[in-house]
């Protein structure tokens, strides 16, 4: 039987297959007979498969099928359409300019925004905080209204920097998605600057991520990083709060951005038309009011009167929030006849059933940003915080803590 030559690549095959075969270490040439026999009778298999598959192995091979072209992929048809991005940044740019500062020496734009702290802090701390909007976002997805889920964005942070005494000075995105839609993007981001307007920050920088296969068609996430700054010995801490101190609340423009996965829930079980009237308006839009932004009326009332603790209503609702701010042995004693409810909160309640300690844990109730001042300086800020355009109730008074009692009380 005719021995047939064996090409070097084949040889380069061999020698794996005794390897996967279990020959280990023993010298291929002491199977060279068996070997050589296999080839004698498989030589058309070796010369056609056995080659074609080594080329493949090590990228010989042309991916050519007959005399067509192979077709040049790039990375709009693995799903990434850099041009899109590009008309983005174009279409957000006259709303980001409209929020800048003299401080911005480089926004948007460059590899990294530039901003310089004002000559007129003597001891600047810089105050960060970052959040997103939650399954709020699935109502956006739902009802097409992504105009003002940017201001929900912003609010979340600026309103956590500002409790702590700070201005906010600038803010970042992060917005991603599958496929990025310029038209939807753009309002996301057009409501961004609009809450940055209104907290007085710029909008220095952000990311826009097109991650194919990420998120379902029309779906996208959120995240904002807010910057702040406060003199080192202006940050409000709480430690100042004691007993017999004024708590006043201000109010809410609605669920703002929490609660929304037992909000959806309650949508869900009740089969509820978010197109029905709700009080005059329709109950999508009720539900989907952005969330106000208290910073310029606080960073005002701070000028005119000591300030001893804030706390932003967020998760949590007003018993797990307020007592982040309170030192040790005293609590938030909360009246809740004295302020309005709104008929939203009431209705989520009736609808799914809801306790009143639930409710009180979960949603902001209508008191969306809580003030702790001295008693002696409660009226003067209901009456601030009352020209400057806020809705504002005095909900409470501080009180000794006695033992293992929660450190806020609604009655």
């Amino acid at each position: 039987m005719p021995c047939v030559d064996v090409p070097h690549d084949v040889n380069i095959t061999l020698k794996r297959i005794t390897w996967i075969y279990g020959l280990g270490s023993e010298s291929v040439a002491s199977r060279l007979s068996n070997v050589h026999a296999s080839f004698a009778v498989k030589s058309t298999f070796l010369k056609s498969d056995t080659l074609s598959a080594t080329r493949r192995e090590l990228n010989l091979t042309s991916s050519k099928k007959g005399n067509s072209e192979p077709v040049p992929l790039s990375y709009r048809a693995a799903g990434v359409d850099i041009d899109a991005g590009d008309r983005l940044v174009e279409t957000i740019k006259p709303y980001a300019k409209r929020t800048m500062r003299p401080e911005v020496l480089a926004g948007i734009g460059g590899f990294g925004a530039l901003f310089e702290i004002s000559k007129s802090y003597r001891n600047p701390v810089l105050v960060s905080g970052t959040d997103g909007v939650g399954t709020k976002l699935k109502l956006a997805f739902q009802s097409g209204k992504h105009d003002r889920i940017g201001i929900d964005l912003v609010a979340m942070s600026v309103n956590d920097v500002l409790v702590q005494g700070a201005e906010p000075l600038f803010f970042l995105d992060y917005f991603a998605c599958g496929r990025l839609d310029v038209d939807t993007a753009s309002r996301v981001i057009k409501g961004i600057a609009a809450g940055c307007e209104q907290a007085g920050c710029a909008l220095i920088g952000g990311e826009t991520a097109e991650m194919p296969g990420m998120y379902p068609e029309g779906e996208y996430d959120l995240a904002g990083f807010a910057v702040g700054v406060v003199e080192k010995d202006r940050i409000i801490t709480g430690a100042a709060i004691r007993e017999g101190d004024a708590i006043l609340g201000l109010a809410s423009s609605g669920a703002h951005s929490n609660g929304y996965s037992l909000i959806r829930k309650i949508i869900e079980k009740n089969n509820i038309d978010l197109s029905a009237d709700f009080n005059g308006e329709t109950l999508i839009d009720v539900i989907m009011a952005p969330t106000r932004i208290y910073v310029k009326p606080l960073l005002e009332l701070m000028l005119h009167l000591p300030v001893k603790g804030m706390a932003h209503i967020t998760g949590g609702g007003l018993v797990e929030n307020i007592p982040r701010v309170l030192p040790d042995g005293i609590c938030a004693i909360l009246k809740k006849d004295t302020w309005d409810m709104p008929p939203l909160f009431r209705w989520l309640q009736q609808q799914g059933s809801v306790t009143d300690s639930e409710m009180y844990r979960v949603f902001n109730c209508g008191i969306g940003m809580v003030v702790i001042v001295a008693p002696e300086f409660a009226d003067t800020a209901l009456r601030l915080l009352r020209i400057a355009g806020e809705t504002v109730w005095h909900i409470g008074t501080i009180r000794p803590r006695h033992a293992n009692s929660a450190q806020t009380v609604i009655e």
